[in-house]
């Protein structure tokens, strides 16, 4: 007989591990709507049932995959080093963005701890490990008096109602947050990674304006010396060309540097070694941009900025923690079945020894209890203040470079349309006077270095404009709406 109750008393509780664990995975089924929009991050949540209905999407597959499966579909690629370059004929920026974005450590990392995140979800919603115990009297075996006394028992606790699935709305929206930093590492490579290659494509065409220059300040350098030994000018005008070929050589060797420099930037950000060479940059730029609304610019930047998505989903989270705490007040039960064959007559028959039964705390000490709430409405309230501070900072750092590019825009239009038109006119006209004697060789000189700035200047505007794109890209979340993309052309 007492077998028989001791399987009943089994069967009871493993019925209710298995009617909570289902119950569990009902809950995770509700988790599968889509997330809400993050100004909803600022709406109060009562319940479970509202929490659950807002999980992010990015924690779907972790609900009914096992940890094998979720690992083996999300795990990332190898990483790619050493990058070689050497069959390339021209650096792409299109190219060179993809490549620092697969093999940066900085992406490998916020990756690893997007998947950490994730991970954390089938932690949180499981129940605790069953409990086993068994307790022995040793002195009973082999007693004349008393059966062998022994007592076994089975135990599993079993949250409130609720408790479980907050914790797993709450680790779904941090690791909703987690994949959002993913793309703000993302998003910062390729700024980085467009930055440097600014810094290289102006430096290259610094040197092949100094080569230029230099070509030119030698053709006057020999028409000074012929005119001097004709006795039309004096030695000053050849010993003037000296010192301006000398002033560009001076910049050669200063070119020389950033150049070095450049390319080494963009050889760490690839996972090379800082020395080694580079193919050339383009040979041209896309002039012609058009802006996008500066209204339209802003609203999207609000939408689509990763980095605000994930303070938008810490904020979902800190409201789960705050329903979670006020589960607290409610008790948790602890379902145990035991089997207790203690200390009983050799001569005694009795049916008492199969059990079942529960236990429960008694959440009494209210003072913790309500720090514990007061604490989780802070973080909230913190969250949501970050929320609104994110905010302002994204839409001043928008117009901000919104109108250090148009600012960008009007001066390369300015060099192109009227600077370096009227510096090269000048020397023309300096050129000729100096060949029939009415200026001397230093006007002539000075007309020449006006033009060398003015040219400079120009590249620098041009590639200032392309840097400033691309903060404001990154700035507007990743893209610009109804604007071409300063995508470098190769001259014809």
């Amino acid at each position: 007989m007492w077998q028989v109750r001791w399987l009943s008393a089994c069967g009871l509780l493993l019925f209710a591990i298995i009617g909570c664990r289902t119950s569990a995975t009902r809950v995770g089924e509700k988790f599968s709507q889509p997330a809400s929009r993050p100004a909803e991050a600022r709406h109060g949540v009562d319940d479970s049932q509202s929490l659950a209905s807002s999980r992010p999407k990015s924690a779907e597959g972790i609900v009914t995959a096992t940890y094998e499966e979720a690992t083996a579909v999300q795990a990332p690629p190898e990483p790619v080093t050493g990058l070689s370059l050497d069959s390339v004929e021209e650096l792409s920026l299109d190219r060179l963005i993809a490549e620092v974005q697969a093999v940066h450590p900085s992406f490998e990392a916020m990756y690893a701890a997007w998947q950490a995140a994730s991970a954390k979800y089938p932690q949180v919603i499981s129940l605790d490990d069953p409990m086993f115990g068994a307790t022995f009297a040793p002195a009973s075996f082999g007693s004349r008096d008393v059966e062998s006394a022994y007592a076994i028992e089975a135990s599993q606790k079993i949250p409130w109602h609720g408790k479980r699935a907050l914790r797993g709305v709450a680790a779904s929206w941090e690791a909703d947050s987690a994949s959002r930093d993913v793309e703000t590492t993302r998003q910062k490579l390729a700024e980085a990674a467009e930055l440097a290659f600014w810094d290289y494509y102006v430096v290259r065409r610094q040197l092949e304006l100094n080569e230029q220059n230099n070509d030119i300040l030698k053709a006057f350098r020999e028409n000074a010396v012929s005119r001097y030994e004709g006795n039309f000018v004096t030695q000053q005008d050849v010993l003037q060309a000296d010192v301006e070929l000398a002033n560009l050589e001076q910049r050669r060797i200063e070119l020389d540097r950033v150049d070095r420099v450049a390319s080494g930037r963009i050889n760490v950000l690839l996972r090379r070694k800082p020395t080694e060479p580079l193919p050339p940059p383009p040979k041209s730029l896309v002039r012609d941009i058009d802006l996008p609304n500066i209204d339209g610019l802003l609203a999207l930047a609000i939408e689509q900025r990763p980095d605000i998505a994930a303070v938008a989903a810490r904020t979902q989270a800190e409201q789960a923690k705050v329903a979670l705490a006020c589960k607290q007040y409610y008790p948790d039960a602890e379902l145990f079945g035991r089997y207790d064959k203690f200390w009983q007559p050799t001569s005694t028959q009795s049916d008492l020894q199969g059990q079942v039964g529960a236990r429960i705390n008694v959440p009494i000490y209210r003072a913790r209890l309500n720090a514990a709430v007061c604490e989780a409405m802070q973080q909230l309230a913190k969250a949501r203040a970050e929320y609104d501070q994110l905010v302002l900072e994204v839409q001043s750092d928008v117009q901000s470079t919104f109108e250090q590019v148009r600012e960008s825009q009007r001066t390369v239009t300015l060099y192109a349309d009227k600077l370096v038109p009227i510096a090269e006119q000048n020397v023309g006209v300096a050129r000729s006077n100096y060949d029939t004697s009415k200026i001397t060789f230093l006007e002539l000189a000075i007309s020449q270095r006006q033009l060398i700035e003015a040219r400079d200047r120009q590249v620098q505007a041009q590639v200032e404009l392309q840097r400033r794109l691309a903060t404001l890209r990154r700035a507007a979340g990743g893209s610009l709406p109804d604007a071409p993309s300063p995508v470098p052309q190769t001259e014809p």
